[in-house]
């Protein structure tokens, strides 16, 4: 998708895609990655997530990137932050409390801003992003992490073809092909009957899948 897109969705208030809670699943799974405490953790199109939050109090330094200044604005609002700003070739960057957000294009980052990224965490990036963008986002950000990084992959799984994205399919043979060996399919449950609003866009399959994402040393 167009930059545009997401900025007027966020000037809008389009944001459904937020979500106002931590994520289950990434309490869930994440202690099983093993990650040592106050290591560096990238969260992708980071939007105002609560899930960093929980991160950086879970003891990681935690790096997201995000291309609205209302999201990253809302966020550190929403926790009664008040974070350090400054300005550098990635963006502007906010942070306060172990969350450092850059306001800035993911594909702007290089291996200079990620290579000490040990973790990471993609629950809204991947399903954003048409078909046509997630090869060059996953060599892009991906292939710029460090040997050994650790992380885990949220996707959505329906019939594509009742509902036009975001968020979009991403089944688990495209995850396989974009990350090869670097994906394993952890865990994999249907949650329309926890998402009314897509039953009611005529969808009658909505799959959640959890990645385990990783390179070894």
């Amino acid at each position: 998708m167009e930059a545009d897109f997401w900025l007027e969705r966020w000037r809008a208030g389009q944001t459904g895609f937020h979500q106002a809670r931590i994520t289950p699943l990434l309490q869930k799974f994440w202690p099983g990655l093993a990650l040592p405490e106050g290591c560096r953790v990238l969260v992708p199109l980071a939007g105002k997530s609560l899930d960093m939050r929980w991160l950086a109090e879970t003891g990681h330094q935690v790096l997201g990137v995000e291309l609205s200044p209302l999201a990253v604005e809302q966020f550190f609002d929403e926790q009664q932050w008040t974070p350090r700003r400054w300005q550098s070739a990635y963006g502007e960057h906010y942070a306060a409390h172990g969350v450092e957000i850059i306001c800035g294009d993911i594909f702007g980052v290089d291996r200079a801003l990620l290579q000490n990224c040990v973790g990471v965490y993609d629950r809204a990036a991947l399903v954003a992003l048409p078909p046509a963008m997630r090869a060059d986002y996953v060599r892009h950000v991906y292939g710029q992490l460090p040997d050994g990084y650790r992380g885990l992959l949220l996707t959505l799984a329906y019939d594509q073809a009742l509902m036009d994205g975001p968020p979009f399919s991403v089944e688990q043979t495209e995850v396989e092909r974009l990350y090869g060996a670097e994906a394993a399919l952890i865990d994999q449950r249907g949650i329309l009957d926890k998402e009314p609003r897509f039953a009611e866009r005529g969808l009658t399959r909505l799959d959640t899948l959890v990645f385990r994402l990783g390179r070894p040393v």
